[in-house]
């Protein structure tokens, strides 16, 4: 049985990540589009993550450690600052080598046609 928590760790997995993974729908916040982003980590989905990144910002490919699994992901704050821009701090677990980690970010999105990018992101120490 396939398990109703999204990748992002929402209930109601098909409500959430997936229809944006698939390209069937757009994330309608910054919020929505980070948790795609985690989701598209988790699963490995470059695509995804290149388009979904601002076009200033992108970086020509991804690189993916084949050792590292995603454990979870908390969202401890979301900004909108307007119509077109906005930020979502987060939490991000996962191991490497069975060792844990935490990527504790502020990220930035810009909205563009209608359409989130994520743009950049600071690195925070965790509190």
């Amino acid at each position: 049985m396939e398990s109703l928590i999204c990748w992002c760790g929402n209930p109601q997995r098909q409500t959430c990540c997936a229809p944006l993974l698939d390209g069937h729908s757009t994330a309608a916040t910054p919020e929505a589009l980070m948790r795609a982003r985690y989701s598209a980590y988790v699963n490995l989905n470059r695509p995804y993550l290149l388009a979904s990144w601002h076009p200033d910002t992108r970086p020509p490919d991804i690189q993916f450690n084949p050792n590292q699994r995603w454990l979870g992901l908390k969202v401890k704050d979301t900004l909108q600052i307007d119509g077109n821009h906005g930020e979502v701090e987060f939490v991000a677990r996962y191991k490497i080598h069975g060792r844990g980690h935490r990527l504790h970010e502020r990220s930035r999105f810009r909205r563009i046609r209608g359409q989130w990018f994520y743009l950049d992101g600071d690195l925070l120490l965790e509190k």
